[in-house]
């Protein structure tokens, strides 16, 4: 079975750049947030089930999900049992699981070990169960709502109301094995994953 680290981080943290450096380790990446694009892509497996759940006014016209849209569906019902997160999550959650378990058990013998990069890994106790240590990218809100504004162009509002979503930065702490400092310049981000992989090496077996 693969050893199997799941990295994690709140919106504007720095996780792709995290995952980036692993990879040009060598290391398999299965980004839970790209198979999520892939499936709400044009004429991707999950459009079908979302048209179907929440209408035409989902799915943009070029057959992909209007992800404006459905944030506006999703912060309009929060509070509900039945909210649009949940309804939207009940169709995404176990595909992605599906294609992410695939990618892990099908990573190249080189790769060593898989990195799970999981937005919400904390929020979804379940993913706990299939990786065995869990490391986070970790800065101040001020600099994931900077990051966020200036590549994204939402507002301010809007970005607060995703991280109120989220589980607090204390929350991920505590849930941390291994914490990434991404409140500085990037190349502060190298030495830390150079770390971390020698250390993933020893963990899984692997002479680093």
């Amino acid at each position: 079975m693969s050893y199997v680290v799941g990295l994690t981080g709140g919106i504007g943290s720095g996780k792709s750049a995290v995952g980036e450096l692993f990879a040009q380790h060598g290391i398999t990446v299965v980004d839970t947030d790209a198979i999520a694009h892939a499936l709400t892509a044009p004429g991707g497996p999950a459009i079908a089930a979302i048209r179907t759940e929440f209408g035409d006014a989902a799915v943009s016209a070029d057959g992909a999900l209007d992800r404006a849209a459905m944030r506006a569906m999703v912060f309009a019902d929060e509070s509900t049992k039945t909210s649009a997160r949940k309804r939207l999550e009940a169709i995404l959650h176990p595909l992605i699981r599906a294609e992410s378990e695939r990618q892990v058990a099908h990573k190249p013998a080189a790769s060593p070990y898989a990195i799970l990069m999981v937005p919400l890994l904390v929020e979804s106790g379940d993913y706990r169960k299939r990786v065995n240590r869990i490391a986070v990218v970790d800065c101040a809100e001020s600099t994931q709502i900077e990051r966020v504004m200036s590549r994204s162009g939402l507002a301010r509002a809007e970005i607060e109301r995703i991280l109120a979503a989220q589980a607090t930065r204390a929350e991920r702490l505590a849930a941390a094995d291994d914490v990434i400092d991404n409140d500085g310049a990037l190349a502060r981000l190298a030495p830390q994953i150079e770390r971390l992989h020698q250390r993933y090496l020893e963990l899984s077996g692997h002479v680093g």
